[in-house]
């Protein structure tokens, strides 16, 4: 099955070795997204809130670089260094995602790439 790499200026650039997105089929797999400001590459200023709110931003924009947009999530991924704030993500994510939602899981880590305080990745499946 051919691969696409999907590619958006709108998101934060790799920083490493990686895509923002690969398409096969159906289904793009969305890389990790932290709170990077695209036009910058530097880390969202403000509570935690809005560093939240900068990563379902950065994620949109790739889902929508895809053909897609966040309603077509099918699993979304979430990486908090404290699970303390687990509950914010769950008030923000309401904003921007309606039922039926995606399935979820939410893992608890030591840390994240620059230091970031959250990091979400997901799996986006069009319907055929």
């Amino acid at each position: 099955m051919q691969r696409k790499v999907i590619h958006t200026d709108k998101a934060p650039q790799a920083i490493g070795t990686y895509s923002q997105a690969v398409q096969t089929g159906n289904t793009v797999y969305l890389s990790g997204q932290i709170p990077l400001v695209p036009e910058t590459m530097e880390m969202a200023e403000g509570n935690m809130e809005a560093q939240i709110r900068r990563v379902f931003d950065n994620l949109a924009a790739v889902s929508e670089a895809a053909g897609g947009n966040l309603a077509d999530i099918a699993k979304l991924n979430i990486f908090l260094t404290d699970l303390g704030h687990f509950p914010l993500v769950n008030q923000v994510m309401a904003d921007y995602f309606q039922e039926p939602y995606p399935a979820r899981a939410a893992v608890g880590v030591a840390s994240l790439p620059k230091d970031a305080q959250v990091e979400m990745d997901a799996i986006l499946v069009f319907n055929d």
